[in-house]
């Protein structure tokens, strides 16, 4: 049972049975719907591509779990993570001042919480960069919405919006053929 706050960061290692990747929300446990192939083949797109142009320093994850508080620790779909806080790999989990950026697939079943609910924890938490990958269009081709925190404002504000393809300087230089998802 969660205590009168809710769930803590450390219920989410706990707590048995609990199914692939659950993310605390405001003390609330978030059961993720079925993965769609959309978001399977952005996530691996965006994945590789990170990984491919990533510095000494930095290492790329997938599906890890982000503690931004004591009662909030969401699990973007990607992030790049500062290379001295990866300790093992049985870790489970990355503190919000190791991620440099996050990554969000949308997915109608949390097409809300990508769009606002997370954005604003992530920013509130301090990580410079995020990313919204969408599908759009009648080929539904991914459309990559880049942004980055505002230290005055803590809230992001928008970089770019990417179609076909994806060339940026931060958090670090990537150049991302979009349109590989359909040779995937």
């Amino acid at each position: 049972m969660p205590s009168t706050g809710g769930h803590r960061v450390d219920d989410l290692d706990r707590l048995p049975e609990l199914p692939p990747h659950t993310e605390l929300i405001d003390g609330r446990l978030v059961l993720a719907g079925p993965r769609s192939a959309f978001h399977s083949l952005a996530v691996d797109l965006v994945t590789a591509g990170l990984r491919r142009s990533a510095p000494e320093g930095l290492r790329v994850k997938r599906e890890m779990t982000v503690v931004l508080t004591e009662h909030t620790a969401p699990e973007p779909d990607v992030l790049v993570v500062r290379a001295d806080a990866v300790l093992s790999r049985r870790q489970t989990r990355y503190e919000a001042r190791d991620a440099l950026l996050v990554v969000e697939v949308v997915s109608p079943e949390s097409a809300e919480r990508d769009r606002e609910t997370k954005p604003l924890k992530y920013a509130r938490a301090g990580i410079p960069h995020f990313w919204r990958v969408e599908m759009a269009g009648s080929d539904d081709h991914p459309v990559v919405y880049t942004f980055e925190r505002d230290a005055r404002t803590a809230w992001y504000s928008p970089t770019g919006v990417y179609h076909g393809w994806l060339k940026v300087d931060e958090p670090y230089r990537i150049d991302l053929d979009l349109t590989e998802i359909d040779r995937m």
